[in-house]
C-alpha cells in the first residue's frame, strides 16, 4: 500500500535553529566520477567523509580511503544518493542531479528534486538468458519513469516526514538519531531504496525523501492501509510562536475498486464485504492510536454510482469509539460553483474542530496547546473535493491560532486582510495542485474557488482539459506508473526464480496502446468519406454502410472489452 504525504508551510517569519545542531551531517554536495569498473562519490562539501565506490558489475557499495589517481571518465556535481534497487541482472543506483530550494523549515531549507538519474552496475547482463534481458528493459524502462517523478522532496538537516508536535518529542535529546531513522515510514518515499545503504553503514549518503502518489488503487487492504492518504500540515513559525494544524485524508476505507474500463467514469465495486467491518475499524484503530478521536468527513455523493460506497462506509463506521462520521454530499449541495455553503459543513463540526484544537508552542519550547484529534476528508479521489474542503477548515483553524499568538484581536479574522487572505488562498490552492499532479498528472479541478473564492471562465477552462488530459492518463499511462511506483516502494520483490510478470497474450498486449481510439476514429473517418460518395451509385452506398457496422462492431467489441484495451499494472495484484 502506498502512502503519501504533504506539508504545507502557511508562514515562516522567524525560527531557531540552534536545537537541531546535533543531528548527524549527510552530505549536501558530491561529485559523481566514471571509471571503468567503477562509480566513485566523493563529497565535496567539508567534512571527513570517505568517498563511496559502487561497483559497476554487481552494484556493491563500499567506502574507500582515496579516489584512484587515474582520471575519471567523466565527472558530474550531485547532490544525494536516493537509494539503490537490485533487480535481475545487477544494481541501479539514483543520484539527485538537480535540485530547486522551495522553502524553509525550522529554520533549514528544503529542497525539491529536480532530475534524478539512475546509474547502471548490471555487467552480469551479458550472461542473461533473453527472457531475462527482455524483462530487465521492462524494468529498467520503469525507472526511467521514476526518473521523471514529480513532487520528491528532502533536508538534509531536517525531517520532514514528522509534524511539529512529534518533532518537538526529539527535542532535547542529548544525541539525535539520523534523519531515516526519526522519520516515519508512511511517508518516507525511498523507504525501500535506502535498504542497502542502511546495511553497508552509508550514515552520511542515507537522505530522507518524501513524497505520496497511488495510480490505480481504490480503498483500503486487508490491514485497514487506504490508497491516497495524506497528511497534511498547515505550519505557521511566527517571532518564536510554532502553531500547527494537521488535517489527514485518504480513500474510503473499505475493499473497493474502480477498474479503468474506457468510461468517463467506472463503475465502483464494493467486494469482500464480510471483511469490510474488520478493515474499517483496523483502519481507524490506527487513526486513534496516532491522532486521538477522528471526525469523519465524507463528501461522497448519496445517491448514484457513489451512493452505495458511501452508505457501506457509514454502516461500518458507526458503531466505533472515538470515530465521529459526518455526511456531507458535496455535489448535491454546494453544485458547480456555491462553495460558500461549506460553511453549512462546518456549523455541524465546529465544537469537533474547538475540542480537537491545534499545536501552538511558545518561544521557550513550552507546549501551550496539543491537537487532540483529527479531521479526516475524503471524496471518491480523495482530490478536488477534498481540497476545497480542508482549505474551508483550515482558514476557520488559522483565525484561532493567529489570535491565540497575537497577531489577530479576538474579532479579527482573515477575511479583514485581503492580501494575506489572498496569500493564504494561494497556498492551498497551490497545494491542491501538487497532490492533484502526484495523483492523477493534472492540476487539481475546482482550483479557482480556493485560489479565487469563486469560478472563473479560465478556470472552468482549464478544468476540461484537465478532465480530458485525466481521461487519457487515467485509461493509457497509469498502469505502468503503478508498475514503477511497486518496484520503487518494494512492494514487488525481482527475483529470477520468479516467472516473468510480463508474459501477456496478443491481444492484451493492445492495452498499453490507446488503440481504442485509434480504430473508433480511423472506422468513423472512412464511413463519412464512403457517405460522401454514396449519392453515386449503389456500390458506394454498400461500402458506407459495411463500414458503418464494421465501426460499429468494433465499438461494441471495445466498450464490452474495456479493461483490455487500458493500461494497467502488471507487477502486484490490486488486493
Amino acid at each position: 500500500m502506498i502512502c503519501g504525504y504533504c506539508r504545507s508551510s502557511g508562514l515562516v517569519i522567524s525560527t531557531e535553529m540552534e536545537e537541531m545542531e546535533n543531528i548527524p551531517r549527510l552530505c549536501a554536495e558530491m561529485q559523481l566520477l566514471e571509471y571503468p569498473e567503477e562509480y566513485i562519490i566523493k563529497p565535496s562539501d567539508g567534512g571527513s567523509y570517505q568517498p563511496l565506490s559502487i561497483s559497476r558489475s554487481d552494484g556493491s557499495l563500499n567506502l574507500i580511503s582515496e579516489v584512484p589517481i587515474t582520471s575519471a571518465m567523466e565527472m558530474t556535481v550531485i547532490y544525494g544518493v536516493v537509494g539503490a534497487i537490485k533487480l535481475l541482472a545487477g544494481t541501479y543506483v539514483f543520484v539527485i542531479t538537480s535540485r530547486k530550494q522551495v522553502g524553509m523549515h525550522q529554520g533549514f531549507p528544503v529542497f525539491q528534486i529536480m532530475s534524478l538519474k539512475f546509474l547502471s552496475c548490471n555487467k552480469a547482463l551479458e550472461l542473461s538468458t533473453a527472457e531475462e534481458k527482455r524483462d530487465e528493459a521492462y524494468f529498467v524502462s520503469l525507472l526511467k519513469i521514476v526518473e521523471t517523478s514529480s513532487g520528491l522532496y528532502f533536508s538534509y538537516q531536517t525531517d520532514l516526514t514528522l509534524n511539529a508536535q512529534r518533532a518537538h518529542n526529539f527535542e532535547g535529546l542529548r544525541r539525535i538519531p539520523p534523519l531515516w531513522k526519526q522519520a516515519d515510514p508512511r511517508f518516507l518515499w525511498n523507504r525501500s531504496l535506502i535498504e542497502e545503504l542502511i546495511e553497508a553503514k552509508l550514515e552520511p549518503f542515507i537522505l530522507p525523501v518524501i513524497q505520496g502518489t497511488r495510480m490505480w488503487r481504490r480503498g483500503a487492504d486487508l490491514e485497514g492501509h487506504v490508497a491516497n492518504f495524506i497528511e497534511t500540515e498547515q505550519l505557521l513559525e511566527v517571532d518564536g510562536f510554532i502553531t500547527s494544524y494537521l488535517q489527514v485524508r485518504g480513500s474510503i476505507p473499505v475493499l473497493w475498486e474502480q477498474i479503468v474500463d474506457l468510461t468517463y467514469k467506472p463503475k465502483l465495486n464494493i467486494i469482500n464485504t464480510d471483511e469490510t467491518p474488520k478493515v474499517v475499524e483496523r483502519h481507524f484503530r490506527d487513526l486513534v492510536q496516532r491522532y486521538g478521536p477522528v471526525l469523519a468527513v465524507d463528501l461522497a455523493d448519496r445517491q448514484g454510482n457513489e451512493g452505495p460506497l458511501s452508505l457501506a462506509y457509514a454502516d461500518a463506521v458507526q458503531s466505533l469509539k472515538q470515530i465521529r462520521y459526518v455526511s456531507f454530499d458535496f455535489h448535491r449541495i454546494c453544485g458547480l460553483a456555491h462553495f460558500e455553503r461549506l460553511q453549512l459543513l462546518y456549523e455541524q463540526v465546529a465544537e469537533d474542530l474547538k475540542r480537537q484544537g491545534y499545536f501552538l508552542r511558545n518561544p521557550a519550547g513550552e507546549i501551550i496547546e496539543e491537537q487532540k484529534g483529527i479531521v479526516r476528508v475524503n471524496c471518491i479521489d480523495c482530490l478536488d473535493r477534498t481540497n476545497v474542503t480542508q482549505s474551508f477548515l483550515a482558514q476557520m483553524t488559522f483565525d484561532s491560532q493567529l489570535q491565540q499568538i497575537g497577531m489577530f484581536s479576538t474579532s479579527e479574522c482573515m477575511l479583514q486582510h485581503p492580501d494575506f487572505h489572498r496569500e493564504f488562498k494561494i497556498l492551498w490552492a497551490n497545494h491542491g495542485d501538487e497532490v492533484s499532479i502526484q495523483y492523477s498528472g493534472t492540476h487539481a479541478l475546482k482550483g479557482d474557488f480556493v485560489r479565487y473564492g469563486r469560478q472563473t471562465v479560465s478556470g472552468l477552462i482549464k478544468d476540461g482539459f484537465s478532465a480530458i488530459a485525466r481521461y487519457y492518463l487515467n485509461n493509457f499511462h497509469d498502469g505502468i506508473r503503478q508498475d514503477a511506483i511497486d518496484l520503487v516502494a518494494g512492494h514487488y520483490t525481482v527475483s529470477r526464480g520468479n516467472p516473468s510478470p510480463f508474459h501477456l497474450n496478443g491481444f492484451e498486449s493492445l492495452a498499453y496502446l490507446p488503440v481504442a481510439s485509434v480504430l473508433i476514429v480511423g472506422g468513423l473517418t472512412v464511413t463519412t468519406l464512403s457517405l460522401r460518395q454514396a449519392a453515386r451509385d449503389a456500390q458506394h452506398f454498400l461500402r458506407s454502410v459495411v463500414w458503418a457496422g464494421v465501426t460499429a462492431g468494433v465499438m461494441a467489441i471495445i466498450k464490452a472489452n474495456g479493461r483490455l484495451f487500458c493500461s494497467r499494472p502488471r507487477l502486484c495484484k490490486l488486493y
